[in-house]
């Protein structure tokens, strides 16, 4: 990063106390309209929080090869499901964009080649859980896309560039699941809290302690752990928004949990916070 992209960033954001970071289970798109104690838990995190100046979301739902990032100024509310009630399909999260946080936020990314996307919007891993926490929709938006072709630790590693942003008031989010496993769902339980088949239940007892004790080795090299976070993690566009959030911690940092339950057999909606 040069003295131009600091400069850039002190031009368009006021300093603030550092900004935690946030990894937000999402889970159903129906969590965006119902009324549960997930839903209660994003309200309470952004409570306890300072109210950030803008937002960077990396969400699941926006998986690319290369990397892009936001840059119009209305992002659409995309409703990138189906077979959900129509209520669902009508719901609108209008936030503003902001161009001019696309375009530093490429330049704090170089030299990875990030591009400016004007197609995209606001996918459901980023607005069924922004809503909650800010439902004005009066906070500047963007997304970052994950680049499937890259390994976790790229990954790991491309999010540590994003610090400064916490210093300016940005709110980093990264929007996935740590366990994600649809293929596997106990539809019998699919509302039941709780309830995880024992290959879910133990990868959300090893993955916490390796969260709580700061080992994140183990989470980066997922692949290499065992059968049972194969189960948890059989593709990786759940969990990489997680690798983003362990990326921007620092040594000193806090790290803690919350909506730290299992769904469905196959799903976790563990969520956590960073600072």
């Amino acid at each position: 990063m040069n003295l131009n992209d600091l400069q850039n960033i002190s031009d368009h954001f006021t300093g603030s106390e550092r900004m935690p970071v946030l990894f937000l289970g999402h889970g159903s798109p129906m969590n965006a309209i119902e009324e549960n104690q997930f839903v209660q838990g994003f309200r309470k995190a952004a409570r306890e929080i300072p109210r950030p100046n803008a937002i960077l979301c990396i969400s699941a739902h926006w998986y690319t090869q290369g990397t892009f990032v936001t840059a119009m100024g209305m992002p659409r509310t995309i409703h990138d499901f189906y077979g959900f009630p129509k209520e669902l399909f009508e719901v609108q999260y209008p936030a503003p964009g902001n161009p001019e946080l696309a375009k530093e936020t490429a330049n704090l990314l170089a030299p990875v080649q990030v591009e400016e996307d004007h197609n995209w919007g606001l996918d459901h891993g980023a607005w069924s859980v922004i809503r909650h926490m800010y439902p004005d929709a009066d906070i500047p938006v963007i997304q970052l896309s994950i680049d499937y072709t890259k390994p976790p630790q790229y990954h790991f590693d491309l999010a540590a560039r994003l610090n400064k942003f916490r210093e300016k008031g940005i709110l980093i989010i990264g929007s996935g699941n740590i366990i994600h496993n649809l293929r596997l769902i106990d539809w019998k339980n699919i509302n039941t809290v709780g309830a995880g088949w024992d290959w879910a239940i133990e990868s959300r007892k090893k993955t916490n302690s390796w969260l709580l004790d700061g080992n994140f080795q183990p989470v980066i090299d997922y692949r290499k752990q065992g059968t049972f976070l194969q189960y948890a993690v059989p593709s990786p566009d759940h969990f990489l928004p997680l690798i983003y959030t362990l990326g921007l911690k620092d040594r000193s940092e806090n790290l803690t949990l919350f909506n730290d339950e299992l769904i469905g057999g196959s799903l976790s909606m563990t969520s956590v916070r960073i600072g």
